[in-house]
């Protein structure tokens, strides 16, 4: 694995023997990451959020 910045970007390039699924597990990570960074959400609404999405599913999948 190699990493390096260049300009304002990080370019990581890794060996082609690593699955596509480890691979995507990845940048679904790093784009989480981007974009909770830029979030002004605080854990609580988080919290609030995943309950509310519990109880949907739960209410949904009973019906």
């Amino acid at each position: 694995m190699l990493i390096e910045r260049k300009n304002k970007e990080v370019v990581i390039t890794l060996s082609s023997s690593m699955s596509a699924k480890s691979f995507q597990q990845m940048v679904d990570y790093l784009r989480y990451i981007e974009i909770a960074k830029k979030s002004k959400a605080k854990k609580t609404d988080l919290q609030k959020l995943v309950a509310t999405v519990k109880k949907s599913n739960r209410t949904s999948w009973s019906s």
